[in-house]
């Protein structure tokens, strides 16, 4: 008897934990299952705000995909280039795979907007080398301040744009502000002369959370020296900033040495270039996560667009989202081994939770608005559960956040 293959594409969170999960359910004999991820890693994509601003390693926020995984499952490292639904291949630049059954997750790409100039001079927070960019450069700029004679010192390369104001743009922020004073001691830098502005389109910030719990977070984070500029859309970058609509026919521009954007993100391009029926690279699933037409292909993640029928808004694409998703998909897989029928996507939403640096943040989790320490706390415990799912306490133990004070 052939043993159907089912093949994974990507090893972020919907990825790794749709894998994690069959090598729960499945026997090696019952199917041949590969996941595919460009990188030998998987890097946890909602500590990378740290990491971009330097209060956590890049090495921290990654591990070893093998690490994680059973023998029952091939990890093979490689590109997806080509998605062929007609012929159920693959085509990566290691070689061409085929499928019975498909598991699109391959997490998402910075959106631009078209923008002028945002993809040549600003940096995106989307993986652990961007994060190593953007922790860098921020170093170079102090250094190259620090080194300029008292009377040719050019304060632009002290000040940090980032424009979005959702859940990573202020993660960073805070984290930025957090890490501002050990860089003005180690540079001898000033610290008024560092400036961090957070631009938002939107005439608020994190509209997910209620007015009450976004009052708190701006008033934490001005008090940090966080300035926002909302309801300005960057209308351009350049080499030497952005410029931002201000108003009719009225624009500013912000000279920073730094540009930072985190206003937006879509699916891959790989998606939108295959014959999925896509949009921004995102399908509309059915209520199994499958694509119309094509019960054996499962969307994932980013790469899934899912509407509520409560709120009639769709999902957000975020880590929890992504994890209840692949539970889903993995159970339909084992189901459709076994010539079963599929089940529709439930999900349990237990809320959010936003840090805004040091021992601080908010959370609408569990029906409650909680700020401070707390919803911090809270944070941490969130942060070690998924690394308790995929791992097991091993991993907890090895890359967890096990100091909540700290």
């Amino acid at each position: 008897m052939i043993k159907p293959k089912i093949l994974i594409l990507g090893a972020g969170y919907g990825g790794l934990m749709t894998a994690i999960n069959l090598q729960k359910r499945l026997r090696s004999r019952d199917a041949e299952i590969t996941l595919v991820n460009k990188n030998s890693y998987h890097y946890e994509t909602t500590w990378l705000h740290e990491a971009s601003a330097g209060n956590l390693k890049p090495e921290q926020v990654r591990y070893e995909i093998k690490d994680v995984l059973h023998k029952k499952i091939i990890f093979k490292q490689a590109t997806v280039e080509k998605i062929d639904i007609h012929y159920k291949s693959v085509q990566t630049n290691q070689g061409e795979l085929y499928y019975d059954y498909l598991v699109v997750a391959l997490g998402f790409e910075g959106e631009t907007f078209g923008i002028d100039g945002l993809d040549k001079y600003t940096f995106g927070i989307t993986n652990v080398n961007d994060a190593r960019k953007i922790r860098d450069h921020i170093h170079t700029q102090f250094a190259e301040w620090a080194s300029q004679e008292l009377f040719e010192k050019d304060d632009a390369l002290l000040t940090i744009v980032v424009g979005g104001a959702g859940f990573t743009g202020i993660e960073f922020i805070g984290e930025l502000a957090n890490k501002v004073p050990e860089l003005c001691r180690e540079y001898d830098v000033p610290r008024e002369k560092v400036r961090i502005i957070c631009v938002e389109a939107a005439p608020s910030i994190l509209p997910m959370f209620s007015e009450t719990l976004v009052n708190y977070a701006v008033d934490v984070l001005t008090d940090k020296g966080i300035e926002f500029s909302v309801g300005t859309p960057v209308v351009q970058a350049t080499k030497e900033g952005v410029k931002i609509k201000k108003g009719p026919n009225q624009f500013d521009f912000i000279k920073a040495g730094t540009v930072v954007w985190a206003a937006g993100v879509r699916g891959p391009r790989v998606v939108e270039e295959s014959d999925l029926p896509s949009r921004r690279a995102r399908v509309a699933v059915e209520e199994d996560l499958s694509v119309p037409g094509y019960q054996h292909i499962f969307m994932v993640g980013d790469c899934a667009f899912l509407v509520n029928r409560e709120t009639e808004r769709p999902y957000p694409p975020t880590a929890q989202i992504a994890v209840q998703q692949a539970n889903t998909v993995a159970r339909n897989l084992v189901a459709l081994v076994k010539g079963k029928e599929t089940k529709p996507f439930i999900p349990d939403l237990k809320g959010t939770v936003c840090s805004l640096g040091g021992s601080d943040a908010i959370s609408n989790a569990f029906g409650k608005e909680i700020t401070g320490k707390t919803a911090y706390i809270m944070k941490k415990v969130i942060d070690n559960r998924a690394l308790y799912l995929i791992g097991g306490l091993g991993l907890v133990l090895k890359k967890g956040k096990l100091n909540p004070f700290k």
